[in-house]
């Protein structure tokens, strides 16, 4: 009696894993129209041109991550993007960042499944070979944040072809070593027209978490 009910307990332990939406826990996003963004905040096409941006600081795949996780009814899965370059700026008179341009090269999507990272670079999804890049340009950066965060981040997203504006919590530090900026929010999906459901038994979710963690050295 006792090994039936514990295979049953596991299998329902499982189930209920399998289930669980990884965004619930996490800030989620309300996408809007696009807001006017300086011409200076133009993201660098290349980590080499960011780092000819004058005081500017350099971010780019050596000290920074950019991750996702999506999921389904199923189960879910983690991903991100190995290729991207941008800068952060700070403000002339204090140690606070003033605006924030990032492009990621969607061709350089990874997850842990390899099925996966090749249709997601299918037309089903983000459709690379009609929209390689995504890029991310801030319009306002303001302290205080969700949940214990320092700052809110206000930006434009352009993913998919598609641009809307977007806010988020972040933890941003600035020292005398190091710009640090980390921050994890669920955005959905559909608001950047990526609507494949997935199989009618095993849908996918609209919310993906995206996680990013900065470190940009300060130049001497």
């Amino acid at each position: 009696m006792f090994r039936p009910l514990l295979l049953t307990g596991l299998c329902a332990a499982v189930m209920i894993a399998g289930c669980t939406n990884p965004a619930d826990d996490k800030f989620k996003v309300t996408a809007t129209a696009p807001k006017p963004v300086e011409p200076e905040a133009v993201p660098p096409t290349e980590a080499k041109d960011a780092a000819r941006t004058p005081g500017a600081l350099v971010i780019a795949p050596e000290g920074a991550t950019i991750e996702f996780t999506g999921s389904k009814v199923t189960g879910s899965h983690h991903g991100g993007f190995k290729s991207f370059a941008g800068t952060a700026e700070l403000a002339p008179d204090r140690p606070e960042v003033r605006r924030i341009a990032v492009v990621i090269d969607m061709d350089s999507t990874w997850t842990d499944n390899e099925n996966l990272t090749q249709h997601l670079k299918s037309p089903d999804f983000f459709d690379v070979a009609k929209q390689p890049k995504a890029e991310f340009v801030t319009t306002e950066i303001k302290p205080g944040g969700s949940g214990g965060a320092t700052h809110t981040i206000t930006g434009n997203l352009t993913l998919h072809g598609v641009t809307k504006s977007i806010s988020f919590p972040a933890t941003i530090a600035v020292t005398d070593n190091a710009l640090t900026i980390r921050s994890e929010f669920a955005i959905n999906r559909k608001d950047f027209g990526i609507v494949y459901p997935g199989k009618s038994d095993d849908l996918i979710r609209d919310e993906v978490v995206l996680k990013i963690d900065v470190k940009s050295p300060r130049k001497a």
